[in-house]
C-alpha cells in the first residue's frame, strides 16, 4: 500500500479492513511518500507497535506512485502480492478468495469484481467483470481492483515503470500476460473504490496524465505482439482504440448476401456497400435462392455487368449454412464476409476495423456493432445461455459509453459468438474451421461456427468501432424454425448454455438482455 498525506479516517479504515480479513496469513507492506503531514507517521507507528504483520519504510523526498508501491513490494515476503490503494477497503474474505482462486487455478493473476464507496458511506455502481477477456483490457484497463499477482511474476517484470505513474498496474498486467502470465476471475466484490473529491473514481478528469500513461504502456505492449500496431485514444477517457496492421495492403474482401427476393431491402443494403465503404477492394457476392419477381431478377442482372459483382443461383431449399459454404467456395478474396440483405452501411470504415481483426492470427471470427433503424443497439455480442439459448446483449439500449452493471457497450471486446447478420472470417480460418454446418438449416450455425473457434484457442471478437444499421424488426414474428435447428443448438452450445458464458457475468439475470441483477444477489 502506497501512503501519501491519507486522510486519517480513511487510512485507518483501509488497514482496518486488512485486520479484519478471515484469511490471517497476510502481512500489509506500506511506504509512505514523504508525506508532510504529520498524522501518516504517527497513525503508522501506532499500528505498527500494535500489528506484527504491518511493515512501514518510508521516503524523505516525493518519489511517485510506481516507486512508492516498489518500495513497498521491497518489503513483502508472501507468495503473492496485491496492491490496495490507500483510501479503499477490503472485503473481510476478500484475500481468502483470490488466494484459493489462484491455487485452484494455477493463475498468476486474479481479480476480483469491485463497487464504489460514496462520501456517504453508500456503497453503490457495481462493477461485474467478464473473465479474462484480452481485446477489452486492450480497450480499457476494467481489471480495476482488486488484483492479485504471484510475487515472482512482479519481480521478473521489473516491478512499476515510473513513466506509467497513474497507469502502473495497467502496465503491470500487459507485461506479465507478454510474458505469458495467466489470468483468473473471481466473480465476487470484493473491494471497495473510495470517491471522493480527486479521486479517479469520482471524478476520471482528475487524472488525464494516467490516460496517457496507459496508451504509452499500450503501446508497448501491442507493438510487440503486432508489428505496425498503433494505439490511438477512444472516444472516452482512459479508453484506447487499438488498430492492427493486418488489412493496411488491402487484400480483397468478399461480401457474400443470400437473398430470395427483397429487393427494396437488397438494393439499399448494395447500394450502400458502393456508396459508403471506404475500404474498395471487395466484391459483391449475390446467393440468389430462388428469386422469382421480375424486378429483382431485372435488377440483378444489371448489377452482374459490374466486375465487382456476381450472382449465384441456387434454387434449392432454404439452408443459410449452405447457401454462405456454397459462396465461400466460389469467392476470391482472403476476408470473408458474411452478410444479411437487410442490413445497410453507415460507417466508412466498417470493413477495414473488420478486417484488420478477422487477420489477426489470434482471431477466429468478428462481428460489429448492428443498430435498428432508430439507432438503438441490435447486436452488440451474443451471450451464451441468455433467454433460456443465446441472445444480444444490451438489445435494445442507446450506443454509448457506460459501465451499468457490466462492460460498456461501445468497447470492443471479446464475446463467445457474434451473429451471422455480418460476420468477417479469414478465408484460411473459415476453410480450417470447415466452414458453417451445414446440419443447421435456419440458425444457430453462426454461434457454432465461433464456439469452434473459441474450441481452438481463436477468439471471437465484437468490433464496436464497426457500426452499420440492421433493418429487422424488433416485433417481429421468429422465423419458423425446424426443430433439428433446436436439437443440434442444445447440443452445440452445451455446456455454455447450462453453465454460463465466461465473458458475462453469473451475477447478472441470464433473461434480461440489458444487464440487471440476479435476484439472488439483490
Amino acid at each position: 500500500m502506497p501512503v501519501c498525506n491519507t486522510p486519517e479516517v480513511f487510512l485507518r479504515e483501509a488497514i482496518a479492513s486488512v485486520e479484519a480479513q478471515t484469511y490471517s496469513h497476510w502481512e500489509l507492506c506500506v511506504h509512505d511518500d514523504a508525506s508532510d503531514q504529520a498524522h501518516v507517521a504517527r497513525i503508522l507507528g501506532e499500528l505498527s507497535a500494535r500489528l506484527p504483520n504491518l511493515k512501514v519504510s518510508r521516503s524523505s523526498v516525493r518519489q511517485g506512485i510506481a516507486a512508492t508501491t516498489n518500495a513497498a513490494v521491497s518489503l513483502a515476503q508472501g507468495r503473492w502480492i496485491t496492491f490496495l490503494d490507500h483510501d479503499d477497503l477490503l472485503e473481510p474474505d476478500a484475500l481468502a478468495a483470490v488466494v484459493a482462486s489462484h491455487i485452484q487455478t494455477g493463475a498468476g493473476i486474479v481479480y476480483t469484481d469491485h463497487d464504489v464507496l460514496g462520501d456517504d458511506g453508500n456503497l453503490r455502481h457495481p462493477y461485474f467483470k467478464p473473465d479474462w477477456n484480452l481485446d477489452l483490457f486492450l480497450s480499457q484497463m476494467y481489471l480495476g481492483h482488486l488484483t492479485s499477482f504471484e510475487a515472482q511474476l512482479v519481480r521478473q517484470a521489473g516491478g512499476l515503470r515510473s513513466g506509467c505513474d497513474g497507469s502502473q498496474d495497467y502496465d503491470l498486467v500487459l507485461r506479465c500476460v507478454a510474458a505469458g502470465a495467466t489470468v483468473a476471475h473471481v466473480p465476487r466484490v470484493l473491494y471497495h473504490w473510495r470517491a471522493h473529491a480527486g479521486s479517479t473514481a469520482a471524478n476520471a478528469d482528475s487524472k488525464p496524465y494516467a490516460h496517457d500513461a496507459g496508451r504509452r504502456a499500450l503501446q508497448d505492449h501491442v507493438v510487440k505482439r503486432h508489428a505496425g500496431a498503433r494505439v490511438d485514444d477512444g472516444a472516452n477517457l482512459f479508453c484506447y482504440d487499438v488498430r492492427y496492421p493486418y488489412a493496411d495492403r488491402g487484400p480483397l474482401a468478399s461480401i457474400i448476401i443470400p437473398t430470395r427476393d427483397g429487393l427494396d431491402l437488397l438494393r439499399t443494403c448494395v447500394e450502400s456497400l458502393y456508396a459508403k465503404t471506404q475500404y474498395r477492394d471487395f466484391e459483391i457476392i449475390v446467393v440468389d435462392n430462388g428469386s422469382t419477381e421480375p424486378a429483382t431478377l431485372a435488377w440483378l442482372e444489371g448489377m452482374s455487368r459490374r466486375d465487382s459483382f456476381r450472382v449465384i443461383a441456387a434454387d434449392v431449399p432454404f439452408n443459410w449454412s449452405a447457401l454462405n459454404n456454397l459462396a465461400a467456395r466460389e469467392a476470391r478474396g482472403e476476408v470473408l464476409v458474411f452478410l444479411n440483405n437487410d442490413t445497410e452501411i453507415i460507417d466508412g470504415e466498417w470493413l477495414q476495423r473488420l478486417a484488420e481483426n478477422a487477420l489477426r492470427p489470434d482471431v477466429g471470427v468478428c462481428g460489429p456493432l448492428l443498430l435498428y433503424g432508430d439507432r438503438t443497439i441490435q447486436h452488440a455480442g451474443v451471450v451464451l445461455g441468455m433467454g433460456g439459448w443465446a441472445d444480444h446483449v444490451f438489445k435494445g439500449e442507446a450506443p454509448v459509453h457506460n459501465q451499468n452493471l457490466f462492460v460498456s457497450p461501445v468497447l470492443q471486446r471479446q464475446v463467445l459468438a457474434v451473429t451471422g447478420a455480418c460476420m468477417v472470417v479469414a478465408r484460411e480460418t473459415f476453410e480450417a474451421l470447415g466452414g458453417f454446418d451445414e446440419s443447421f438449416i435456419v440458425c444457430g450455425s453462426d454461434v457454432e461456427l465461433c464456439l469452434r473457434a473459441y474450441a481452438r484457442d481463436l477468439a471471437t471478437v465484437y468490433v464496436a468501432r464497426s457500426v452499420m444499421i440492421h433493418h429487422e424488426s424488433k416485433t417481429r414474428d421468429p422465423r419458423a424454425i425446424p426443430e433439428s435447428d433446436f436439437v443440434r443448438s442444445a447440443q452445440a452450445y452445451s455446456p455454455y448454455r447450462e453453465e454460463g458464458d465466461p465473458f458475462f457475468s453469473p451475477n447478472l439475470n441470464y433473461m434480461a438482455s440489458s444487464p440487471r441483477l440476479r435476484e439472488e444477489v439483490q
